[in-house]
């Protein structure tokens, strides 16, 4: 069954962080809920709606900016205590604004997330995780990956205190005290974890997770085992999840899933008896608001009897999405043409716009304040604010690009893209910002400068680019908001020479690898340095123990790299042997910057040749009849054009070509210079495959192209079989 929800906006708080936004319980049935926010100018307060005003009940001064808010209570007892985390503090409130707890941590991290199960408190910074009963430290746990957030088992169901954290190396660990019980594998980074049905299920062991690729999960948690019982893997590219609740949002006894996504979209999805059935779920409504969700929530606000799911946004809007209809009040006379417009939706604009008044003078008196305290001779001032932005780039394995996320708290005048490497700046059909691109001076050490000039009241940019192994810089956005003074806040992103490279848990040993060895004078931290800085997703410090293992695999050509290093040795092994060359030159280059001398061993596999073009040739051959069936579009139109009954003689592929232009545009479009970058990594695979032989081609490499102009597989792979010489 569809749902049908309508808007309502409540209140404009501070910026917010990811969850920190709740609705108090209630003990009677679909009675009306408070909600309780806190924001990034370290206010909470408690807001109830009575007859569509809101009503404050609490209201803290401002402080440091609070990171987590999250309820609890005495175990069996209604969840109606407040708790917030700020830099290494945790404060409690009652829900008239009571103050009962204000402890510190000793944390050496700010608290990132944080979790209440009755007198038990769990909290995490980067890496750092630690438990404190009735405020005593009474278990820690050292990760040595950063820790995106944590939950514990439903203590009332399970009888035990058993915690669950989200890493960024695509794993969840269950916790047993201060060890780890189990390590749960997941296909990509959890980014939040909520218990299914806000209690664990039946048996309170049931944990939901919401990965940074927009894919929903749940696992079952046992003493023994664990068990993954569904993962939402439809096809479809979603933005990464930011926050989640479980609420039967129509009453009939079955839960729904509320999911508050990056890129401003709301989804609500069943989770009924066949949730999850064939990696599907149910979903029963959508909304964008055009901005990121930090936190969403199922309750009852606006009116008695109406469920709604409230959500709060990074800017600090919170509105609520209500089985009631809205605009009832305003009906519209279809004879006449005419509104009809109820006293109560009087009232309510005419304070609408006495607000709107009070705000105007406001604002121009601060405005005159300010135009004179700049324009004074002697104490001139001109303050450049301090703009908080929220940015994330993340790596997509279904096409193998960046996506780049700028969300500002005010508009965005424009943004300036610089790179000091070759990018491919790919088009992202949720943006509206006209793009210009600016030709780069020979020398000047740019490959890319792109500017984006926003619509009016945009806060939020998605850019997505693509880039290209063995390359590694830096990239540069400066970001103008639309305020004045006029400024620009700088944003940089390194790009790694092995960039499109993600971890993974399961290393195939049946293909064919080349194998790098490095041995000489350096250490676990210098080597694990080095290979930090060619490759993204490994932690800023070394894992505990003698010897380190990674696996990788290429979210373009599905190649693997195993990495396996300690004190004075390393050894790499992949499929593909551009890999390994561009290792060898980057460890090479920075052991000689640190005067380590290296030996270094390479075994060459030749069949990984074979294979890597194996991978490419599915790649290449779509492409290529991509790109042939975009130049005979113009040829087609014009025989449309000027002979329409001529079409009924064409083959049925040149009618297809025809039917489906738009879409074959569309895809050609999404991917500008693919071509050019499959002929590049076939081409550097032909290099690097005879200077590991002290053989040197780049003769040879017109006549490859030649090749792959007329593209065959076989006789691809008969030019690499020939002896260059």
């Amino acid at each position: 069954m569809e749902l049908e929800l309508s808007r309502v906006d409540y209140t404009l708080v501070g910026i917010t962080a990811p969850q920190t936004m709740k609705l108090l319980p209630n003990i009677g049935t679909r009675m009306m809920q408070k909600v309780a926010v806190a924001d990034q100018d370290g206010v909470l307060q408690i807001f109830s709606v009575k007859k569509g005003d809101i009503q404050i009940g609490f209201k803290t001064l401002p402080g440091a900016g609070i990171s987590r808010l999250e309820l609890g209570g005495a175990l069996g007892t209604v969840k109606d205590k407040i708790f917030v985390s700020s830099e290494n503090e945790v404060r409690g409130y009652t829900k008239k604004g009571k103050l009962f707890l204000d402890f510190d941590t000793n944390l050496t991290e700010p608290i990132k997330s944080m979790h209440v199960s009755g007198s038990n408190l769990l909290v995490c910074g980067k890496h750092a995780y630690n438990q404190y009963h009735d405020c005593k430290d009474t278990n820690s746990y050292l990760c040595g990956d950063q820790i995106n957030d944590v939950v514990s088992l439903s203590a009332e169901k399970a009888n035990r205190l058993t915690p669950i954290l989200a890493c960024e190396d695509r794993m969840l660990r269950v916790l047993d005290r201060s060890s780890v019980l189990h390590n749960i594998e997941v296909d990509a980074i959890p980014a939040v974890l909520r218990l299914n049905g806000s209690d664990g299920g039946e048996a309170g062991d049931e944990i939901l997770y919401g990965t940074a690729d927009g894919r929903v999960g749940l696992v079952h948690v046992g003493r023994m085992d664990v068990d993954h019982r569904w993962i939402l893997n439809d096809g479809k590219q979603r933005a990464g999840i930011v926050c989640m609740d479980c609420y039967d949002m129509s009453g009939d006894g079955v839960l729904d899933l509320l999911i508050g996504r990056q890129d401003g979209t709301l989804d609500i999805f069943s989770l009924g008896d066949d949730a999850g059935e064939e990696g599907k779920l149910t979903q029963r409504f959508s909304y964008s608001c055009n901005e990121s969700i930090t936190s969403v929530h199922g309750g009852v606000v606006g009116n008695a009897g109406y469920e709604e799911v409230v959500a709060s946004t990074y800017t600090g809007w919170i509105f609520g999405l209500t089985t009631e209809v809205v605009d009832k009040q305003i009906l519209m006379d279809t004879e006449t043409g005419s509104m009809n417009i109820s006293q109560d939706a009087q009232q309510k604009i005419m304070r609408l716009r006495f607000e709107i008044d009070e705000l105007e003078q406001r604002v121009n008196r601060e405005r005159e304040k300010y135009q004179a305290a700049t324009q004074d001779k002697v104490d001139g001032l001109s303050a450049i604010p301090f703009i908080s932005i929220n940015d994330k780039m993340t790596l997509c394995q279904d096409d193998a690009s960046y996506s780049l996320i700028l969300e500002v708290q005010t508009a965005i005048d424009n943004v300036l893209i610089q790179s000091d490497v070759p990018v491919d700046l790919l088009d992202v059909e949720r943006n509206s910002a006209v793009v210009s691109y600016s030709a780069c001076e020979p020398g000047s050490g740019n490959y890319l400068l792109a500017t984006y000039r926003c619509q009016m009241n945009t806060t939020r940019l998605e850019l997505k680019l693509r880039t290209i192994e063995g390359q590694h810089g830096t990239l540069r956005t400066y970001v103008t908001p639309l305020i004045q003074p006029k400024c620009c806040q700088l944003q940089q992103y390194k790009i790694k020479p092995l960039s499109l490279h993600m971890r993974c848990h399961s290393f195939d040993p049946q293909r064919p690898y080349n194998i790098l060895t490095l041995k000489g004078a350096f250490s676990l931290g210098e080597i694990h340095t080095w290979v930090s800085f060619c490759l993204p997703e490994i932690p800023e410090k070394a894992p505990t123990g003698d010897k380190v293992t990674f696996t990788f695999v290429s979210t373009f050509l599905d190649t693997m790299l195993h990495c396996s290093y300690w004190k004075g040795e390393a050894e790499f092994q992949s499929d593909n042997i551009s890999t390994i060359s561009i290792l060898k030159d980057i460890l090479t280059k920075e052991a000689t910057k640190k005067k380590i001398k290296l030996e270094i061993f390479c075994a060459v596999n030749d069949e990984s040749v074979v294979h890597t073009l194996h991978l490419l040739h599915p790649k290449l051959e779509a492409q290529l009849k991509l790109s042939k069936q975009v130049a005979l579009l113009e040829a087609l139109r014009e025989l449309d054009t000027h002979d329409a009954e001529s079409l009924e003689c064409l083959l049925p592929e040149y009618r297809h070509i025809l039917k489906n232009e738009k879409e074959l545009l569309a895809q050609y479009k999404r991917q500008p210079a693919h071509l050019d970058r499959l002929y590049g990594m076939i081409t550097d695979l032909y290099i690097d495959r005879h200077k590991f032989k002290g053989i040197n081609v780049k003769g040879k490499i017109p006549q490859l192209l030649e090749v792959l102009d007329k593209y065959d597989l076989q006789n691809l792979l008969n030019f690499f079989e020939q002896d260059p010489v």
